[in-house]
């Protein structure tokens, strides 16, 4: 059964929550946001591997807090991971890989773009692509709160106009990884800031 609507939005309140990476980014070295983010991830796992072995602790854990937000793959028997170890895998790559501003610019558009796609998707979107997972009001969402978040960077950062451009190529790219999600196989969580930090790398 799917998620309702409340339910979404709680679940992208916990997403935004994870700005504090961007955060952690603008402020720590880099050894110590990409050590922080690889041990949270770590972390991450080990709970959500333990809930789904039923592991009195972890069980009580993380059901306590996200059970009523899970998808209906996250809830099967199979094991699944949530969309948390993506986002923390993406944080310590986006951290490791690239300037801490491009690392930053990418999991800004990440966090931001697929709440906006999320919640607009759910609510307005008539127009459905790619087998009716996705609508084009979620994508138009998706990359036009990915381009202000590139400009508000570019106004923080001074950004070059070759910068801003390797954004924007990033930006499409990320939104079609985005409606795209079920056919690469790639987490969007991970494609998304990764797609965004190799365009703007490309680009300095």
């Amino acid at each position: 059964m799917e998620i309702t609507y409340k339910q979404e939005i709680l679940r992208k309140l916990i997403h935004l929550s994870s700005l504090w990476m961007v955060a952690a980014i603008y402020f720590l070295p880099k050894y110590m946001s990409s050590s922080l983010f690889f041990s949270l991830f770590l972390l991450n796992i080990l709970l959500e591997y333990g809930a789904y072995r039923k592991w009195t602790l972890f069980y009580k854990v993380y059901h306590t807090l996200f059970h009523k937000m899970l998808r209906d793959k996250e809830r099967k028997n199979k094991f699944h991971f949530s969309g948390a170890p993506y986002v923390l895998a993406a944080a310590f790559l986006s951290s490791l890989l690239f300037h801490k501003e491009i690392a930053m610019v990418a999991l800004s558009i990440m966090l931001l773009s697929d709440t906006a796609a999320a919640l607009v998707g759910r609510k307005w979107g008539k127009h459905k692509i790619n087998e009716k997972t996705k609508s084009l009001e979620g994508a138009l969402a998706f990359y036009s709160v990915g381009v202000f978040t590139l400009l508000f960077y570019t106004l923080f950062f001074s950004f070059t106009p070759s910068l801003v451009f390797g954004g924007l190529i990033g930006i499409i790219l990320a939104t079609f990884a985005e409606i795209y999600e079920n056919k690469i196989h790639i987490d969007d969580n991970l494609s998304i800031p990764l797609i965004c930090g190799l365009c703007l790398t490309i680009m300095i």
